[in-house]
């Protein structure tokens, strides 16, 4: 069952375009068909908005599968970009929804189990690592420490012989304000302090443990890329290299401290970018591991080594590039899929919420902002090549949420595909006007909608009253 009580999507294979329904027939003023760029941005578990998405201006004549055509991708994106373009032909959409069907879990093992089916532990590397720890002499120097375990004690004695006089404090809950004893200099906040300085922090068997969690040789809590993992050697990285529309994405290589761009055609002219945060390299061949590490968000995944040097996720330092999306590229359209936006950031429930809204609202805000950029670079720049292009946000779904589910994934297809049409209509309406950014309207709809999805987040969180 879907918790936004919306419809199933129909996951069958995208139906072709008639000719009155093509917008792909407006050809440009040199009388071929304009070439297109698609942008499809990071978000996680948001994934079906762009898949959704990708559907919905398929099915109105809006591709970008030919020569000149450019997908531009960063994390998720990337591997929706690459799923869909080492499909058969003719089967991209349906190869996608099935991938990912694999990727996401299903609604009933989830709710006991929220996380999905790829960001396995690394149990080997795990068990190594803590071995490497233990035999380690170093490791054992400061985990007893005399003078802090006294130091502690006396602190200790001085709270409990200050903290004496009681006093009432008044306290609330679900149920409302109510009064409890406490004592006076002492309060809750400073007992949970005293717990973690002169209790937890001074105990030998603590310390080492801790230590050994947090500096052991692991550098994430799942691990994606193994070089003979056989969810990775499915994916037709061939196919992807013969495609006639160039694709690209990012990773960043903590080694080199550099932006690499990683595509399927390595000899296209790579032009270094005059304003980049970051110094840019390109173009380095698509691969299982560069695929892997464009998603490697630090902490939840492992880095990935290519080559002797260590990369993490590529939209930490720049969404999709689009310096180099305008530089090297002779295009007529970019197609913006920007998947998360801080209206989808709900107030969180538990651990597995607030870890969701850390990872996503980061993504919201610099992938928003990176956009926003863009769009101003583009509008001050009066270079030809520049003027004539035109760019088409597809809005940003705000009912989504943020779960590895079945029903989310199903949910974020339906509303991808609501976006992209929607998209689609603004793009007929105002593309004979000689408007340059076309951006659909805000939804009221949706945003009722959103609202409602707070308050019963506030009320299953325990923070509102029915």
């Amino acid at each position: 069952m879907d918790p936004n009580n919306n419809p199933p999507v129909n996951n069958a294979a995208s139906a072709k375009p008639s000719g009155t329904e093509s917008a792909a027939t407006l050809p440009t003023p040199t009388g071929r068909p304009p070439r297109r760029a698609i942008c499809l941005a990071g978000g996680g578990p948001a994934a079906g908005l762009h898949i959704g998405a990708l559907r919905a201006l398929e099915q109105n004549g809006i591709t970008f599968n030919n020569e000149g055509d450019v997908w531009a991708l960063s994390c998720i994106g990337a591997w929706v970009g690459i799923i869909y373009n080492q499909a058969p032909e003719g089967k991209e959409i349906e190869t996608t929804i099935s991938f990912f069907r694999d990727v996401f879990r299903d609604d009933k093992s989830f709710k006991s189990f929220p996380m999905n089916t790829i960001f396995s532990t690394d149990w080997a590397g795990n068990a190594e690592a803590m071995l490497d720890f233990m035999l380690r002499p170093t490791n054992y120097r400061n985990a007893f420490l005399p003078r802090e375990i006294m130091r502690a004690f006396r602190h200790t004695l001085s709270a409990i012989r200050g903290g004496s006089t009681m006093r009432l404090r008044k306290s609330s809950d679900e149920k409302g304000e109510f009064e409890e004893l406490e004592f006076k200099d002492f309060s809750e906040g400073d007992f949970n302090r005293r717990v973690l300085n002169d209790l937890l922090a001074v105990h030998p068997a603590v310390r080492f443990l801790t230590a050994m969690i947090y500096k052991s040789k692991v550098d994430g809590l799942s691990r994606l890329y193994y070089p003979d993992s056989s969810f990775l050697n499915n994916i037709n990285f061939a196919n992807v290299r013969n495609r006639k529309s160039f694709i690209y994405y990012n990773a960043w290589n903590l080694s080199r401290q550099e932006l690499v761009l990683f595509a399927n055609d390595v000899e296209k002219k790579f032009t270094p970018p005059s304003s980049a945060k970051a110094p840019v390299v390109g173009y380095k061949p698509v691969s299982a591991a560069s695929l892997c590490a464009c998603s490697a968000l630090p902490y939840i995944e492992q880095t990935v080594t290519i080559d002797g040097d260590i990369y993490c996720e590529g939209a930490l330092i720049d969404t999709v590039n689009f310096e180099n999306l305008l530089q090297d590229n002779d295009l007529d359209e970019i197609w913006i899929s920007r998947i998360v936006d801080a209206s989808q950031v709900l107030p969180p429930r538990n651990l597995h919420d607030s870890l969701a809204n850390l990872c996503e609202l980061f993504c919201a805000t610099v992938g928003e902002d990176d956009v926003e950029l863009f769009k101003c670079r583009l509008k001050q720049d009066q270079s030809p090549k520049w003027t004539k292009i035109k760019v088409i946000e597809i809005p940003v779904s705000s009912t989504i949420n943020f779960e590895w589910s079945h029903s989310n994934l199903e949910h974020g297809i339906k509303a991808g595909e609501d976006a992209g049409k929607r998209a689609v209509e603004q793009y007929r309406q105002k593309i004979a006007t000689g408007e340059r950014v076309i951006t659909p309207p805000v939804d009221q709809e949706i945003v009722a909608k959103r609202r409602n999805l707070v308050r019963q987040r506030l009320i299953q969180a325990g923070r509102a009253d029915q």
